[in-house]
């Protein structure tokens, strides 16, 4: 396309960007970093590094059109390569230079930066951040890659939703129960110093609308402690008041809960925790004494015996 051609292709998306954010009352900056984020997972589903990243993270709510979904700037996934700085570095390179149906978007590849992350836990990973552009609007684009950990029942063929018309990214994704899991995982192992609020949140939110298999729940739970070297804890201290009524909780969740776009979620973490309560710890009984949970949860709970 001629440079012309390019800009006006990036002032109608922008127009259309800024159609669909009064149509859904959301922010124009949350709909133009969201549509970043979508085109940069199209030009990685085209390239054969598909192969080596499992989405996972806020934008798997989206995928699986969970209500009441957090926002979110960042790209996570699960990275099955090389963690060497200098080979994310490359692979981004290439994802951002990927020939692709013109949408608008261009991905500076000369602002591609990586550093060692390792937040809130034992777990090192890889941040990338680079620049995206949309005609001149720039769009801060940051990437975070873990590593090493396992994923139950297996990744998932999936279709992340495209905003308009332009094609949609088929990659991997995470399952539900490793998302869970790996939540639960975190939630044991911080005690008292978490300020992971989204997690509680997402286990919330998902136990509320989506339907679990109680074996299948504990085999991931069960695997992702093991791979994690965490004992599986039937009475996390992130689960009482001794977490929930500390003042810097109280503090974080009230922050995190204004940020959200709805109004459904329990004003204090203690509500949220008794729920989470009754969806985890009966798979986390059933883990520490080796029992099978043959139960289900419906969407909402509570747990119950046959289908």
């Amino acid at each position: 396309m001629t440079v012309k051609n390019v800009s006006n292709l990036a002032a109608s998306v922008q127009a259309r960007l800024q159609n669909h954010a009064r149509a859904t009352k959301r922010p124009f900056q949350e709909l133009l970093q969201y549509y970043a984020m979508e085109r940069f997972l199209y030009r990685l589903s085209t390239t054969p590094h598909r192969a080596r990243f499992v989405l996972k993270g806020a934008l798997m709510l989206h995928v699986w059109d969970a209500p009441l979904a957090r926002a979110t700037k960042d790209l996570d996934f699960l990275g099955r390569l090389d963690n060497a700085l200098e080979n994310l570095e490359r692979v981004v390179h290439e994802v951002c230079t990927a020939e692709v149906e013109p949408d608008g978007m261009v991905f500076d590849r000369a602002t591609v930066k990586t550093e060692r992350i390792k937040e809130d836990a034992d777990y090192e990973g890889v941040r990338v951040r680079f620049v995206g552009l949309l005609g001149k609007a720039r769009v801060a684009m940051q990437i975070d890659v873990g590593f090493g950990d396992v994923v139950t029942p297996g990744a998932q063929d999936i279709t992340y939703p495209a905003l308009l018309d332009f094609p949609a990214p088929a990659l991997s994704g995470y399952p539900r129960e490793t998302v869970i899991a790996e939540k639960f995982q975190a939630m044991v192992y911080l005690r008292t110093l978490n300020s992971r609020m989204k997690d509680f949140y997402d286990v919330w939110l998902l136990a509320r609308q989506f339907t679990f298999d109680g074996a299948l729940l504990a085999k991931a739970i069960a695997a992702t402690f093991a791979n994690r070297e965490t004992t599986i804890d039937v009475a996390p201290i992130a689960f009482t008041s001794e977490f929930t009524e500390q003042a810097s909780t109280l503090a974080q969740w009230t922050a995190f809960r204004k940020k959200l776009p709805n109004t459904e979620c329990p004003e204090g973490l203690a509500e949220v925790v008794a729920f989470l309560s009754e969806f985890l710890l009966p798979i986390a009984r059933a883990c520490e004494s080796g029992a099978s949970l043959e139960q289900r949860w419906p969407a909402g709970g509570p747990w119950t015996v046959g289908g």
